[in-house]
């Protein structure tokens, strides 16, 4: 496992953590954040959103950049958390944010996707009341799949966009030279933004890049990595710290 010598691509907090983690199992990382949180301004609609919590019977929060910016949204309106008000969370890292400040909340213990909340027995009893409504705290855009399949079921959902995600600005060759100069074999992506932004700066140098060992988050993930072009996918079967050091426990580094 010290074999590895990984890039880290996780906004600068969550990069930090991760590095954190690995140092202590002596795994050399660097960081390059391909993903920069921008805050939207609150609206009337959002505003709204808020105020009406209690006509919910779910509330869901994807990813920790939706769960600080859905607590500071909440704690302007609503001085004390809604007791009866059921939150649920795509994964634990978000799930314990919301539990932290007072929520209520409940995440799948075996995934950290969309698809392992919709198995999630209390999630599946909170939606089957007649007339279901659930709102969605997320990033302005993101995967679908999950409205689409409540919606199938008959529930009502609605979206509060709470900020979007780009890709920051680095100088030309930046990707490239880092992993050169680090000597880096292998690439630690968390999302499938996250993989599209390494290939947009990657630019002209992603097939030399391609060959290099992939981590992602998701069989969906790793299904359009390898649309892309990429040649050496790790599924880390979720995103948390831990299914990152995982599968580099589980699968041997490289061979230059």
């Amino acid at each position: 496992m010290k074999q590895w010598r990984v890039l880290i691509t996780r906004p600068t907090a969550d990069s930090e953590t991760l590095a954190a983690l690995l140092a202590e199992q002596q795994i050399h990382s660097c960081s390059l954040p391909l993903l920069e949180i921008q805050p939207w301004d609150e609206t009337p609609a959002q505003r709204s959103l808020i105020l009406n919590l209690e006509q919910y019977c779910a509330v869901i929060v994807v990813s920790k950049p939706a769960a600080l910016l859905a607590i500071e949204r909440v704690d302007r309106y609503w001085p004390q958390p809604l007791a009866e008000q059921q939150w649920f969370s795509v994964g634990a890292g978000t799930g314990h944010i919301l539990a932290n400040y007072g929520f209520p909340t409940s995440w799948p213990e075996d995934g950290d996707d969309s698809e392992a909340l919709l198995a999630l027995p209390k999630f599946i009893d909170s939606i089957s009341q007649a007339d279901a409504r659930v709102l969605i705290m997320r990033a302005d855009v993101g995967r679908d799949f999950l409205a689409e399949q409540l919606q199938q079921r008959g529930v009502q959902v609605d979206f509060l966009p709470l900020y979007s995600r780009h890709l920051p600005v680095y100088p030309s060759g930046t990707l490239i030279q880092r992993i050169n100069d680090e000597q880096l074999n292998g690439l630690v992506v968390s999302s499938e933004q996250g993989l599209r932004h390494l290939i947009e700066l990657a630019g002209d140098a992603w097939p030399q890049l391609a060959s290099l060992a992939l981590l992602v988050p998701s069989p969906r993930v790793a299904q359009i990595a390898q649309e892309l072009g990429a040649q050496h996918i790790i599924d880390c079967r979720g995103a948390s710290n831990q299914a990152v050091l995982n599968a580099l426990r589980t699968h041997a580094a490289p061979t230059a």
